[in-house]
């Protein structure tokens, strides 16, 4: 239950947005300037936004831990599990025996294209965070080999995890939409995927490669527990790797199936077997098992004992608590915002302008996203908002499906520091918050600008 759902806003528009710019450019100023750790910046100025806008004295502290644990809740089991993972494949060698086998196909010139396509193919059902961090030791030993920087390898991987979550279903923000506004699912992934695939090769391949040229980042060592290990003298083949990368798509993907077939009614839904294979192909459940596969495939297997598989776990884990804590307090800063009544302030303010509908969903998705940050929760709220709309239209079902993209392509729009994916990709590729503003706040805008683009191309020729 939201702590702040007794209380209701009294402050208008104009001061709530005016406390939410204030806000911001504190934050900035005490990371930027000051050089304050970004952990303690957001814990501050979120304390000081939930007073300044009225949030009740005994209701704020349970609000910021809210909003602190419900992004941890999505995101430490993911990050945590995921870098486990990626800790094996990199000491094991798989990494290396990966990227080798992509250069060898691709060529050294066309490594990060393969990467970014490898990302699109994995982000299907796998969520942004998740695919990302098991995605990386990857793109970091690539970047290693072929040199040239992290930005020109990462971005357009991370670009790839986030156009996929954004605009295709089964990730949550679009499926919640469609059911919200009537949309067929299975045409808003075929939509998805003609307005996610193209914009990614521009927004993030094609910007990945120029900024890359650009700003030179050396390779983290976060997902690596330090420097390097020796290469293995006879690493798992690709073919192994490419299998427990996949092992985690299958069952999630085969999760969504399940649930498919549940709605169509194809199977009882109560069934006790139902029930459990939903669980067993949960996100965090099916890297779990992931990971296990690959502690006996890489660790055991391979005559690593059980010491040694501790240390590793151990050397995976504690490089990426800063970025668990920090992620979780961008969250924390986002949930204030929300319950501070800033975005409903925003959206009501560009409901009435009097433009075509699918204009409205992106303006009121972007200033959502913008506001509080979750491009989840500013898709699921705009859809809300506009639902009423839709559903009394005269709309064909390609209309609805291209006004459920445009959406997606607003809440997608202008990551910045009270997104918990700003902290997640700056911190994991190395960068100060200034580098990431250029870099990623840039990437997210672009793919939101050219997702809508498209998308309104689509409703304008249905």
């Amino acid at each position: 239950m939201d702590p702040t759902d007794t209380w209701t806003q009294t402050m208008g528009a104009g001061p709530l947005l005016a406390i939410a710019a204030a806000a911001i450019g504190v934050l900035l100023f005490l990371i930027m300037k000051l050089r304050v750790h970004a952990l303690l910046a957001l814990i501050v100025v979120s304390l000081i936004t939930a007073f300044a806008t009225g949030i009740p004295s005994n209701q704020v502290v349970d609000t910021l831990v809210q909003g602190f644990g419900t992004t941890l809740g999505g995101v430490a089991l993911l990050v945590g599990l995921g870098a486990i993972l990626g800790r094996l494949i990199e000491v094991s060698g798989g990494a290396q025996a990966l990227s080798d086998a992509l250069i060898r196909r691709f060529g050294e010139d066309r490594a990060p294209l393969a990467l970014g396509i490898a990302s699109l193919f994995f982000g299907f059902p796998i969520f942004f965070d998740a695919g990302l961090v098991v995605m990386l030791p990857i793109v970091f030993t690539v970047a290693r080999r072929v040199g040239g920087g992290i930005l020109r390898y990462g971005l357009p991987v991370a670009g790839a995890f986030s156009v996929m979550h954004i605009f295709v279903p089964p990730h949550p923000g679009p499926v919640a939409a469609s059911e919200l506004m009537q949309a067929e699912i299975g045409l808003v992934i075929l939509l998805g995927l003609v307005i996610a695939i193209p914009t990614w090769y521009v927004t993030s391949y094609l910007f990945g490669l120029w900024v890359g040229k650009r700003i030179v980042l050396p390779v983290p060592d976060i997902l690596t527990g330090g420097e390097q290990v020796e290469k293995d003298e006879n690493p798992p083949s690709p073919a192994t790797v490419i299998g427990l990368l996949m092992l985690p798509l299958v069952m999630i993907f085969a999760n969504t199936g399940l649930d498919t077939a549940r709605a169509a009614g194809w199977i009882d839904g109560e069934a006790g077997w139902f029930e459990f294979a939903r669980a067993m192909g949960s996100t965090p459940v099916a890297l779990l098992i992931t990971v296990l596969v690959a502690i006996y495939v890489l660790g055991t297997r391979r005559g690593r004992g059980g010491d040694v598989i501790e240390k590793l776990t151990d050397s995976a884990l504690g490089p990426i608590a800063s970025i668990i804590l920090i992620t979780g307090a961008g969250g924390m800063f986002g949930a204030v915002l929300r319950a501070s009544g800033i975005g409903d302030a925003l959206s009501d303010a560009l409901a009435d302008l009097g433009l075509p509908v699918i204009v409205i969903g992106y303006l009121v998705a972007t200033a959502l996203r913008i506001a509080q940050g979750s491009a989840t929760v500013a898709l699921i709220t705009a859809a809300g908002l506009i639902q009423s709309v839709v559903l009394a239209g005269d709309f064909n079902s390609v209309e609805v499906a291209a006004i459920v993209l445009a959406l997606a392509a607003g809440s997608v729009t202008a990551s910045h520091v009270n997104d918990s994916g700003f902290w997640l990709v700056g911190r994991f590729l190395g960068m100060d918050v200034k580098t990431t503003l250029k870099t990623w706040t840039v990437l997210q805008t672009t793919i939101g600008l050219m997702g809508f683009a498209m998308a309104s191309a689509i409703y304008a020729i249905a």
